[in-house]
């Protein structure tokens, strides 16, 4: 009797440990295919357009999706709008790579803008910023995220298409290097070229003067 309890609450253990590791590889576990395009962005760059890191700014508005059902963004808490890889960018860039595991997606790594979501406000939600400093060179789109209150995506909408083919913009890195340091280099390298000259004509002055016989 005592064996058969004993295996029986084994038997429980084993089960509610099993039940806890499964909670816990799937809590948080958000799929990119199982949420609704219930926002629709827009962003200011026009298809193709080239803007310079640093420089150039973009707007985002974002606003429900009108087909959506009335009371679907109830859960709405966040919203938060990213700048996104294109497919092009991507290529052969591990680091860069789309999972639908939202969890381990690289596609959207620029946070752009993150603010508090108004189930109450159905205007458009609009946000200028300034590309930052530090964006690589690529091609890009902007897609935003709704959150919920246990910071879950909830739903989602882009500026481009499924395939993450239209409405694509690119952005140029700043390169680090200035004209003014540019010239300076050049004026610099001239100077010591100057330099260098004049030395070896002193140099070999002095050394003619001491194989010139004494009078």
């Amino acid at each position: 009797m005592e064996g058969s309890i004993n295996m029986s609450a084994n038997g429980f253990l084993l089960a509610a440990l099993f039940l806890l590791c499964f909670l816990g590889f799937s809590h948080g576990h958000i799929h990119f295919s199982s949420l609704p395009r219930s926002l629709e962005v827009t962003a200011s760059p026009k298809p193709g357009q080239v803007l310079k890191a640093g420089v150039d700014k973009i707007s985002v508005t974002w606003v429900l999706n009108g087909t959506v059902k009335s009371g679907s963004d109830s859960s709405y808490k966040t919203v938060e709008a990213k700048l996104c890889y294109a497919p092009v960018s991507q290529v052969d860039r591990a680091w860069r790579k789309t999972e639908d595991d939202l969890s381990k997606d690289k596609t959207c790594q620029f946070l752009i803008v993150g603010k508090p979501y108004n189930p109450g406000n159905k205007t458009v939600q609009k946000f200028e910023w300034t590309v930052a400093r530090d964006i690589p060179t690529g091609t890009f789109f902007v897609r935003a995220y709704a959150f919920n209150s246990a910071g879950e995506e909830v739903g989602y909408g882009q500026t481009t298409d499924n395939k993450k083919g239209t409405n694509l913009f690119q952005i140029e890195a700043i390169t680090g290097r200035h004209i003014s340091l540019d010239i300076a280099s050049v004026c610099f390298s001239a100077f010591s070229v100057l330099s260098l000259s004049g030395f070896f004509l002193a140099g070999k002055r002095k050394a003619k003067k001491a194989e010139a016989p004494e009078q």
